[in-house]
């Protein structure tokens, strides 16, 4: 297709085909689909967001207020309308908070809108319909419009939860054989005392799978509790669609609502269910919860996530201006920093470098890092990274917690006193560091998980943001205020007792040991370390 002179092009917008895909033709024209277009602020965003911690907590707008502020301005969202019409396109749904538009429509129309082409590609782990080049907008929209997602619909994010005890290793004799309950975990590191949550709303976002209320009704009268209260939102065409399988997304959702509602059992879970893995499907998902005007969630767990250069700029630009308004907000998002090492891919699609998880690299996600509990004595858990190494390619449970140094997001101004390591990829860094925190992940220390009807032992990053969420809701609870943006707070009183140290493993892995070490204060595998739950309660309300 040629380029008419009265496009413009969007900035890092720019596709290349998933690594080994191929064409297999041209997306038939009345192929229909739906696209996210996302629209500038109508005031911006100053970047050093509001910090949490006990000096700024409750100083957050409402999201009405937010929404009028910063959110899109209506007469632009009416240009993008009248844009929409001109090509032939439906809108499906404009939010002002959101920045968004939803476009419907046909293949053909939205090549014409955007001026691409648009394939279908066929590579090793399947299909989707992808493009090649940057996407482009008519002259006359190109300062309204930052993003367009959807027209290329491959899966970015994966879950990260891994399941099984393999690898036990010295030690083991001293855990249960039968993983641990994420109350136990909670004990273990000493969560506050008469809390519940209650009153707090604790987002969980998914990108496929769904729950049984029978599992959970199951599980939590086997924990000695009521099941949480657990509302089910649907973003676009997502709904809660249980697979049938614990290894299929619903271990991921179970794993998700079972801790977070064991360690929180007062608070309210919203389960925002998108249909996808796709950049849209992510970014959608994400701005619906941190917008949601009914649940108004505290909190947000996020155990999705993929390597942050394996998506475009474009993506890593909203997705990184979302997480900005849930810090002004006063929303903590939790995310899992990744499961397959310094290497952030597995065995068969490695390419040998370093890469760090995104959404975890963002300098607005308080990026939650793996561990195994070794054994607990009187002073608490004894610890060190979560290091079994690669995953075979039959999918048997190895695994190793993601960290590293960001190649896109620089040094935070709150992790510019440490001792950041350097990049372990040749002229990378410096850059943001990954983690700030851990907790346990490894499965053979991990947690007592019911899906699908099984009962399993669990682990992976992606059980430790739960857990950080969890910590979080009882913590806003004791303090009646949200924590908000926990970072600057957390590596400022990191030299206390609210979190522990790990000095112990690393998340070196594949033939070269590509990856970090854990050592005293910050480490590029468990980050500050994992919680003190008591202290950091202590340390807020102090």
């Amino acid at each position: 297709m040629s380029l008419s002179a009265h496009f413009v092009e969007i900035s890092g917008s720019q596709r290349t085909p998933v690594r080994g895909a191929k064409s297999i033709g041209e997306i038939p024209g009345d192929e229909r689909f739906e696209v996210t277009v996302c629209v500038r602020r109508r005031r911006a965003l100053p970047a050093d967001a509001p910090a949490g911690g006990p000096h700024r907590l409750g100083t957050h707008p409402p999201r009405e207020k937010f929404a009028a502020d910063h959110g899109a301005d209506p007469d632009d969202l009416a240009r993008v309308e009248t844009f929409a019409a001109e090509y032939g396109l439906a809108v499906v749904e404009r939010s002002a908070a959101r920045r968004s538009v939803i476009l419907s429509g046909a293949a053909a129309e939205f090549s014409r809108a955007f001026n691409v082409e648009l394939h279908r590609y066929e590579h090793a782990h399947g299909t989707y319909r992808g493009r090649t080049g940057p996407v482009h907008v008519p002259a006359a929209y190109g300062d309204i419009i930052e993003g367009v997602f959807g027209l290329d619909d491959r899966p970015f994010a994966r879950p990260h939860f891994r399941t099984g005890a393999r690898g036990q290793g010295p030690g083991a004799s001293r855990l249960p054989a039968n993983g641990y309950s994420p109350i136990d975990v909670a004990r273990i590191y000493d969560f506050p005392q008469g809390a519940t949550g209650a009153g707090e709303c604790i987002g969980i976002i998914e990108l496929g799978g769904g729950y049984r209320p029978r599992d959970l009704t199951t599980y939590f009268a086997g924990l000695g509790l009521p099941a949480p209260k657990v509302v089910a939102v649907g973003v676009g065409h997502g709904r809660n669609a249980p697979v049938g399988s614990p290894d299929s997304a619903d271990g991921e959702v179970l794993l998700d609502i079972e801790v977070a509602g064991a360690v929180a059992p007062g608070a309210r879970l919203a389960v925002y269910f998108a249909p996808d893995a796709s950049d849209k499907s992510f970014l959608d998902a994400l701005t619906t919860a941190i917008h949601d005007s009914v649940n108004r969630p505290s909190v947000v767990s996020i155990s999705w996530g993929g390597p942050e250069d394996e998506t475009t700029p474009s993506f890593v630009t909203q997705f990184n201006q979302a997480l900005l308004s849930a810090a002004h907000l006063g929303v903590t998002v939790c995310v899992a920093a990744g499961d397959n090492g310094a290497a952030d891919m597995g065995p068969d699609e490695w390419d040998g470098a370093a890469h760090v998880d995104f959404p975890a690299s963002s300098p607005y996600a308080l990026a939650c890092g793996g561990t195994r509990i070794d054994g607990v004595n009187s002073r608490g858990p004894l610890e060190s990274a979560w290091n079994q190494g690669f995953a075979d390619q039959e999918g048997d449970s190895f695994g190793a917690t993601g960290g590293g140094i960001s190649d896109v997001f620089p040094v935070p101004a709150w992790q510019s006193q440490l001792a950041l390591p350097a990049s372990a990829n040749a002229g990378g860094g410096p850059g943001r560091g990954v983690p700030d925190v851990a907790g346990d992940a490894d499965p053979a220390s991990g947690y007592r998980i019911q899906v699908d009807g099984q009962v399993l032992v669990m682990g992976g990053t992606s059980a430790v943001a739960p857990l950080w969420a969890g910590l979080i809701a009882l913590v806003n609870q004791k303090c009646s205020k949200p924590l908000g943006y926990a970072n600057p707070w957390l590596y400022s009183h990191s030299t206390g007792d609210v979190v522990r140290e790990v000095l112990q493993g690393n998340n070196q892995v594949g033939p070269g040991q590509v990856g970090y070490a854990c050592g005293p204060g910050w480490n590029a595998c468990t980050g500050l370390g994992t919680p003190n739950g008591a202290a950091l309660l202590a340390a807020l309300e102090g």
